[in-house]
């Protein structure tokens, strides 16, 4: 087998990142796991156009032993004993990656998935700044001489690493001539150079685990875990892996997906945001009872948001592993004192929400927020680390209530329809820049922004959805009449028609296309992946 890098050493920190053998190991989980990953996306495919006939899913039956049995995960490390504030953001640039680490947080969660646009770059600066935090030498200089560096206190985050999902290719590395599983090599470049480190420090090595469908696609990635600490001659279990449950086949499987990673499982994440855009997803084509209303309206509050959420805490606490809150997506702006005051206390509501309910943690995105979230957690924790002990005995969660969009409470305007059209080609024309995380009208905005709102679109057109607010039918000629509109909203608002030209006239052109497009395209970043420098 053989195994090509292109353009391995124009970025910084290459030569230390993709040494020969980094990559042969690289290889080897492509010879061992590629092959498998293949066949379950192929089973992904199968799933989704069952419950598209149906309007269905329900628990598995073949499982029910394994929901109904006596089993508890690993027992957690040190570590990640406490994660009641874990501040997300990309692993790259050196800047975002120090300011995280000097945030205060309990645990930071360095992205190399929805938060990271995956130019060549930004990846290989993203295991650079990894391969030097776990060292305690990252530092960095602006342009006009500003110094960064880690705090010396003792008080840095525990990392924990999202590698991208399983879907999502990596066309700079090809092996046997075909591009390289994006998951693989990001696993196998951090863990290669940083899990013995980790180990020995009590640090890690510990990963996020996204877009996951299937309980065999976890036991997968247990395998891929396995092999590594086997290979590189490491203690079996020392891999922790939290898994978000933001498809809503894995809302089904949550059980399962602990089981099968148990001897390397922390816990399950509510990822809110991927949830949604998955539930759109697998039921588009499904009738207009899966049409949600507008993005701003459908909250954690939402009847089947609760449902979720409910049966996670008490899935987790049930096998003695963490469950962790979702994204808070507003951020400050500390130029508008008004809307920094509006976005904390949207925050601390939703922190407060979340640890009444039995979270162990959740999530922020800007670090001046890093110390309302623990506030809200400490305010039920106390000085305990977490409330795995409560078991939440109450909760009962039937496949109905997971999948009971039609109670939903909103509507579809045409307000929301164009907001969909602004927010999916901002962000799209940003990635396409080099930039995953960006905030948009004063919310944080990753990948999952974007693919809700072009999903939206699209199901609200192939189910004939009238807005709430104009009596209008949703229909290709309208959403195709309110782009060019929003596209002049767009130059007008970045005012740099060199910049729109270059991103923002490519990005609207992919997200027409995905919108109008009778055929659905499962992930918006495929596409647009092929643009990308």
């Amino acid at each position: 087998m053989t195994i090509m890098t292109k353009e391995p050493h124009e970025v910084s920190g290459a030569e230390s990142i993709l040494t020969e053998e980094a990559l042969a190991f690289v290889e080897e989980l492509h010879s061992r796991f590629a092959g498998r990953r293949n066949e379950l996306l192929a089973q992904r495919k199968q799933a989704q156009a069952a419950a598209a006939d149906t309007g269905k899913l329900d628990f598995p039956e073949e499982t029910r032993q394994v929901r109904e049995s006596q089993w508890t995960v690993a027992e957690q490390p040190a570590a990640l004993q406490d994660r009641r504030v874990e501040i997300t953001g990309p692993a790259a640039p050196a800047k975002m990656a120090i300011n995280a680490l000097n945030s205060g947080a309990k645990v930071w969660l360095a992205c190399l998935e929805d938060a990271l646009s995956p130019t060549w770059r930004n990846l290989i600066e993203a295991q650079d700044n990894l391969y030097q935090a776990a060292r305690r030498t990252l530092s960095f200089t602006s342009a006009e001489g500003k110094e960064y560096a880690l705090r010396t206190d003792g008080a840095l985050p525990t990392i924990v690493v999202r590698p991208r999902g399983w879907h999502l290719p990596e066309k700079h590395v090809e092996i046997d001539g075909v591009p390289a599983v994006g998951a693989l090599v990001d696993f196998g470049l951090h863990f290669f150079h940083n899990a013995k480190l980790l180990h020995d420090n009590g640090e890690g090595p510990f990963y996020y685990l996204p877009k996951l469908e299937h309980y065999l696609e976890a036991r997968l990635w247990n395998e891929v875990f396995s092999f590594a600490e086997e290979r590189l001659g490491l203690p079996h279990g020392i891999v922790r892996a939290t898994v978000l449950i933001e498809t809503i086949p894995a809302a089904f499987q949550m059980d399962e997906i602990l089981y099968e990673l148990r001897e390397h499982a922390s816990g399950l994440n509510a990822g809110r945001w991927d949830y949604l855009f998955s539930m759109i997803k697998y039921f588009r084509a499904s009738g207009s009872s899966f049409v949600l209303p507008d993005r701003a309206q459908v909250g954690m509050t939402q009847p089947f948001m609760r449902a979720y959420t409910e049966l996670l805490v008490k899935t987790c606490h049930q096998r003695n592993a963490f469950a962790m809150g979702g994204m808070a997506a507003f951020i400050p702006n500390r130029r508008e004192p008004d809307v920094t005051a509006q976005a904390i206390e949207k925050v601390r509501d939703d922190k407060s929400r979340e640890a009444n309910d039995g979270f162990d943690g959740s999530w922020v995105a800007h670090p001046d927020l890093v110390e309302i979230c623990a506030e809200e957690f400490t305010r039920v924790l106390g000085d305990r680390p977490h409330q795995i002990d409560r078991k939440r005995e109450d909760v009962s969660v039937s496949a109905t209530d997971l999948l009971n969009v039609a109670d939903a409470e909103g509507d579809v305007t045409e307000a929301g329809v164009r907001a969909n059209i602004y927010v999916a080609t901002y962000y799209t024309a940003v990635w396409l820049s080099g930039n995953g995380a960006v905030a948009i009208h004063n919310l944080m905005e990753d990948a999952a922004t974007a693919e809700i709102s072009r999903s939206q679109l699209w199901q609200q057109i192939h189910n004939g959805t009238i807005t709430a607010d104009t009596g209008t039918k949703v229909t290709k000629e309208l959403v195709d009449a309110f782009f060019a509109e929003e596209m002049e909203k767009l130059r007008a608002d970045i005012s740099d028609e060199q910049t729109f030209t270059k991103y923002f006239e490519p990005a609207a052109e992919i997200v027409r296309k995905l919108v109008l497009d009778d055929e659905y395209q499962d992930f918006l970043t495929l596409p647009a992946y092929e643009l990308l420098a």
